[in-house]
């Protein structure tokens, strides 16, 4: 969790709105970006040293301002960039898909480690202070070429020796299930169009600034902890996302 600054109880500003101005500051800057979820209030509440009704009135100054969003039973979210429909979807892999429609592909692994983890995604994972991820980059190509880039984050925590995993052969959730025995339950995906840069352009032989689909998605275990941040870019030229709907 980020490091919250204390508070100047002297100043001629109430106490609430010095949390509010704060929290705002916070997502401002990205230190809590798009989709993050806050501590509990029992959490911030204490950090602060404040009651939980002061910490309840500088959270609902910011979900009156669209900042955040409180979902009953899961917590407080820093509000998304963009509009997010409700779509019904299986929580599946890239390489699960391919194999459900008989398409073959293989995962080439670009680079991994244990590393110090980009502000935006120690904050999606919560991951303390000096905390570390393993960190691997793998793209998937079929026989017409490259189809998807990915970039993926784990929290290193309770995965030990994952760095040592053939990823060209073996699945990052049946990994995480079946051989650390982390429950996967639930994810969240965003999708957007973006222009390729240099690197992903060159990774899925495009063009530079090319359009391509941008996937950004955290994974959950069953208790709710994140566990994994993972960005994707695809050619859908050559791979369609397709969701069935019901009603």
């Amino acid at each position: 969790m980020t490091a919250l600054a204390n508070l100047d109880r002297n100043r001629p500003v109430a106490i609430h709105v010095q949390i509010s101005d704060q929290f705002r500051t916070l997502i401002a800057t990205g230190q809590w970006p798009p989709s993050y979820r806050l501590p509990s209030e029992p959490e911030l509440a204490q950090e602060l040293s404040v009651s939980r009704g002061t910490l309840r009135k500088a959270l609902h100054t910011l979900t009156s301002e669209g900042l955040l969003r409180q979902v009953p039973g899961r917590g407080t979210f820093v509000t998304a960039a963009t509009i997010e429909p409700a779509i019904a979807q299986k929580l599946s892999t890239l390489s699960e898909d391919y194999a459900s429609q008989g398409i073959v592909a293989t995962t080439e692994v670009i680079a991994t480690g244990l590393v110090l983890p980009p502000p935006p995604v120690s904050a999606l994972l919560h991951i303390p202070t000096r905390g570390k991820v393993f960190r691997f980059f793998r793209r998937h190509v079929t026989k017409d070429g490259p189809v998807a880039l990915l970039h993926n984050y784990v929290d290193a925590t309770n995965v030990p020796g994952i760095e040592d995993v053939d990823f060209t052969s073996e699945q990052l959730f049946a990994t995480l299930e079946g051989v650390y025995h982390l429950p996967i339950a639930t994810g969240r995906r965003t999708f957007s169009a973006q222009r390729a840069d240099a690197d992903v352009a060159s990774q899925l032989d495009l063009a530079e600034c090319e359009p391509v689909q941008y996937l950004e998605q955290i994974t959950y275990l069953a208790g709710g902890k994140p566990i994994e941040y993972s960005d994707v870019w695809i050619r859908s030229d050559r791979l369609r996302v397709t969701s069935v709907l019901s009603r």
